[in-house]
Order: C-alpha cells, then sequence, then structure tokens
C-alpha cells in the first residue's frame, strides 16, 4: 500500500493500493495502443483538448491547492498559484504546438527538403512531490500536444495529486489511455523502460535517482531528459537596488518553503553593501508567516516530510562544524524547520557546495564581478543564477563564464513557458518548455526531395 499522509498533522489522508507489474504491462500495451491513434490527430484538434483543461484548472482551482496543502505542505496561496500557472502552460501550448511542430523547410539542392517533427510513443514521466502539478503538467502537456501517449510515476506521498490529475485528464473528455498514472514505486522504473513500447523518459528529481534512470535509460537506448539539483547563487552588485534585491530574494528562497530547485540557495553579496543588506534581509524574514499550510496567512508551511527536514538539520550542523555562523533561525519541530540564514566565507563549507532543499540560506560575501563567477560557478551544479544591479550591461561580458542553464538579471531565477528550462552539468541535461520542450519527445526526421 502506498500512504498519502499530511505532514502537518502527521495524519495519514488515504492508502493506495500499488498496481502490480502485470498491471503496469496491460497499461503500457493500453498508451501504446492509443499512441497509435493519438498521433494521427491534427495538431489542431490535440490543442482543443488542453484549452479545456485550462479551463478546468481555473474553476477547480481551490480544491486542487488545497489537495496540495495537505499532501506536501505547501501554502495555500502558493498552491493556488500553482494551479494557475499549470492552466498557463496550457493556454501556450494549445495557442502555439502547431508552429512549433509545423515542418521545418531548410533549402538544399534539393528540389524540397525540410525537417518534420513526429512522436516517439510512449513516454515516462517521473516526477517530485515538490510542486506536485506544476513538474507533472510541465512534462505532460508538451509531450502529448506532441503526439505522444504518457505514463506518469509520480512521487509516493502525492498520490492523491496524481489521482486528481488524472482525473482532471478524463474529466475533459481525452481518449482512453492517452495519459495514465500507475501508483507504483520507484523499482518499476527500470521495467517501464524495459518495455519495447516506452520509447522515452523524463525525470525531475534527486542526482541519485537522475543518475540510475540515465544508467537504464542508456542501455535501453531511449530518449531521457532530467531536470535535477540546483545550488543557484544570488548575486548583488554594489549598484543594486537593495530593496528590490532584498524583497526577491526573499522570495527567490523562501517560496515553497524552500523547496525547489531553482531557489536561490546561496546568497553572494558585494563587500560594499553586504551588512546593509543582511540587516534588511534578517528583518524581512523574520516577517514571515509560518503556521498550518492550508491557512491564507502562511508564507511559510512545513516540509514535505519529517526526514526531509531532518537531512536539513544534519546539513546545517555540518556547516557549522565547518565554521558557519548561524544569523537566524536553526530550529526543527517534526516536519518544520524554520526561515534560517546562514553565514561563511569559506567556499569549501557543505552549504557552499551541496543543494539545500528547504527553508535555509546561505550568505557570503565578494570584492569584484569576476570572484562573484568563480564563486558561482564553484559547485557541481548548473541550474541558474541571478544577477541583481543597476547596470545590467555589466553583466554583459561576463554571461557566458556563468557555467550555467540560465541567467537571470534583476530577477529570481524562474521558469516560464515561453522559454526553455532546464541545466547543465549536475543539474542534468535536455530542455523543458518553450519549443524545445515541445520537441524533446519527437522524431526529428529529415526528408529530402530531388
Amino acid at each position: 500500500m502506498i500512504e498519502s499522509i499530511d505532514p502537518y498533522t502527521g495524519k495519514v489522508i488515504a492508502t493506495y493500493q500499488e498496481m502490480s507489474k502485470e498491471g503496469v504491462a496491460a497499461a503500457i500495451t493500453r498508451g501504446n495502443r492509443q499512441f497509435n491513434t493519438w498521433r494521427k490527430l491534427p495538431v489542431a484538434e490535440r490543442c482543443q483538448y488542453f484549452h479545456k483543461v485550462s479551463v478546468h484548472l481555473k474553476q477547480h482551482k481551490r480544491t486542487f491547492a488545497l489537495l496540495m496543502s495537505r499532501e506536501m505542505g505547501k501554502p495555500v496561496k502558493q498552491a493556488e498559484a500553482e494551479v494557475e500557472k499549470c492552466a498557463w502552460l496550457c493556454d501556450h501550448y494549445a495557442d502555439h504546438a502547431k508552429a512549433y511542430l509545423k515542418d521545418k523547410v531548410i533549402e538544399t539542392d534539393a528540389s524540397r527538403s525540410y525537417v518534420s517533427y513526429e512522436p516517439l510513443g510512449v513516454i515516462l514521466g517521473v516526477m517530485p512531490w515538490n510542486y506536485p502539478f506544476w513538474q507533472v503538467f510541465r512534462f505532460l502537456v508538451p509531450t502529448l500536444i506532441s503526439g505522444n501517449t504518457a505514463l506518469l510515476k509520480h512521487a509516493s506521498n502525492v498520490m492523491g495529486c496524481a489521482t486528481a490529475i488524472e482525473q482532471i485528464f478524463r474529466d475533459c473528455g481525452f481518449p482512453d489511455s492517452v495519459f495514465q498514472q500507475l501508483p507504483i514505486k520507484s523499482d518499476l522504473v527500470a521495467y517501464i523502460l524495459s518495455h519495447d513500447f516506452v520509447r522515452g523518459v523524463s525525470l525531475t528529481g534527486s542526482e541519485k535517482a537522475g543518475s540510475a534512470v540515465a544508467e537504464i535509460a542508456g542501455r535501453e537506448i531511449k530518449t531521457s531528459l532530467l531536470e535535477l539539483g540546483g545550488s543557484n547563487a544570488f548575486i548583488v552588485l554594489d549598484d543594486a537596488d537593495l530593496d528590490k534585491a532584498v524583497t526577491t530574494a526573499v522570495q527567490a528562497r523562501y517560496q515553497n518553503t524552500g523547496q525547489s530547485c531553482i531557489a536561490a540557495k546561496r546568497i553572494l553579496l558585494h563587500e560594499k553593501i553586504a551588512d546593509s543588506f543582511i540587516t534588511r534581509f534578517l528583518e524581512e524574514v523574520n516577517l514571515l508567516c509560518s503556521g498550518d499550510p492550508k491557512n491564507e496567512e502562511s508564507y511559510i508551511g512545513v516540509m514535505a516530510r519529517e526526514d526531509l527536514a531532518k537531512e536539513l538539520e544534519d546539513q546545517l550542523e555540518r556547516a557549522i562544524g565547518a565554521g558557519a555562523q548561524v544569523l537566524i533561525g536553526g530550529s526543527r519541530k517534526g516536519a518544520y524547520f524554520e526561515p534560517t540564514v546562514v553565514r561563511t566565507q569559506d567556499p569549501m563549507n557543505p552549504l557552499m557546495r551541496e543543494e539545500t532543499f528547504g527553508p535555509l540560506v546561505t550568505v557570503s560575501t565578494f570584492s569584484s564581478l569576476e570572484e562573484a563567477v568563480t564563486l558561482s560557478n564553484h559547485t557541481g551544479f548548473g541550474l541558474g543564477v541571478s544577477l541583481f544591479t543597476a547596470y545590467p550591461e555589466r553583466i554583459t561580458p561576463v554571461i557566458h563564464d556563468f557555467k550555467e542553464g540560465a541567467v537571470f538579471i534583476n530577477e529570481m531565477v524562474k521558469s516560464d513557458p515561453r522559454l526553455p528550462f532546464g541545466g547543465i552539468k549536475n543539474s542534468g541535461y535536455g530542455r523543458e518548455l518553450g519549443q524545445e520542450g515541445i520537441l524533446a519527445f519527437v522524431n526529428k526526421k529529415t526528408v529530402y526531395i530531388q
């Protein structure tokens, strides 16, 4: 059985029967059978389904938000924003998929030559709990709208969200088995990827999970896309608007109770403004309202599971042992971890190199832009970086020096349906969202007519 447990109360919300290996095999077969029909449907017709999903999400926003709050502790207002973003994603692809998937004509010595974009088949999504709707929709919408069918292995602690998402597709009239969620644990992922009908996998999760899935996909010669962890730097130069930088930093680190791959994990401050920034930052962190995630006023809820909060506590203890200084916070009670700010100048400190997945941030200083670039790159991750300055042209010469999937100037790193999203190094490979996202699981077929 798979249990869904409210991390705020510790009570079991629901239990779900695990699907057997035979049940998984049957689901794969159904998905492949439906693929042969779904892929032939005109793109414009597939798009109409997603406009319906967008409307449905908006109509039931509160219901889905409360479900997220109960299952993984997301503050309800932030959960509502997540549902709204999923609706935006649906509308974006429904409006632009036809153009994204249009044949690309290339002039050659042929009478006609072009590239066509054709779906691969059944695609598996292995998705995490931290954005239990958004991560799934980010995978599903471009994958399905390009003509594939999809299977979902969601995180076990958000099985209620997985079930709700599957019901949304039923309620919006999708043909049977275009999308199926599989109530399974990770031990069946290898079996799924070994099946001939399954032609690719998208995983969002930890480095360990990504490495394991990539190994299987490589052995099976299946297309894979990995969106893994991050240790994003948030860089504030000496000429930055500190009011904007401080306010943005609080949101960039503490939204979703800090449980985000693209959150600002390391705040790097120019030494001239460091003291002023830290004073203002601590004041704003002190004002964050913690409490029941179902409460409208709560900005900080609880972490998704108590063991995750304990892991963060262990990271903090190691960091303190290596010389880091706690400026505020640092206490844990069950799954609740209070907003914490730590200071260190040691680039080898665990908090400067590892991913911290919770409401904990480290601050340190630099004396030049070149030093800031070096510190930013001083991790195994490469998802994104934020820089704040009054003169963005200062950043232009060093944009290409950042070993990241994205550079955001005077804004926090965030995902946008219009822009490709993904990282390099240990943050993974491939891109979701934008045109690149809809082409992640297609055959880019060259056609040459003499």
